[in-house]
């Protein structure tokens, strides 16, 4: 008798424990998907302007953190050792938020199946999303 009762509380207790897991995961992919939204465009309107040889605007979408540290001269270099134009396909991955910062890894692919994955780290600036940062990640 005392088996049974013990395996049932233990079933009852192992069941709200993976709901409670359950309802804490929804709720920060919840969490997650409201905050991070309008980064899909800034990426887009980056790269886009990137493309048309904008780079002004591209460099004026990071923050002034990114451009105290990084000058629109170093930012040129760095686009132009990413060699950009080589990519034709770019899909990002899933945001993780790490110290109320998003990060995004984007990984730009070639006609010849080249990768490059970049890993974006997005800060909110007057309720503006905003680049802070571009790593250029080892190829996988």
């Amino acid at each position: 008798m005392d088996w049974a009762l013990t395996r049932e509380i233990g079933t009852k207790a192992l069941l709200a424990g993976a709901g409670a897991l359950l309802l804490y995961w929804t709720i920060s992919a919840v969490k997650l998907v409201l905050s991070a939204r309008g980064i899909n465009p800034l990426i887009k309107q980056f790269f886009n302007q990137v493309a048309s040889g904008q780079v002004d605007g591209a460099y004026l979408l990071t923050t002034k953190n990114y451009r105290s540290h990084v000058n629109r001269s170093q930012f040129i270099r760095f686009l132009a050792s990413l060699q950009l134009n080589r990519y034709r396909n770019l899909k990002s991955g899933r945001p993780r938020i790490e110290d109320g910062q998003i990060v995004l890894t984007i990984k730009l692919k070639s006609e010849a199946n080249d990768e490059l994955p970049l890993d974006f780290i997005f800060v909110k600036v007057d309720e503006q999303w905003r680049v802070d940062r571009i790593i250029k990640l080892a190829a996988a």
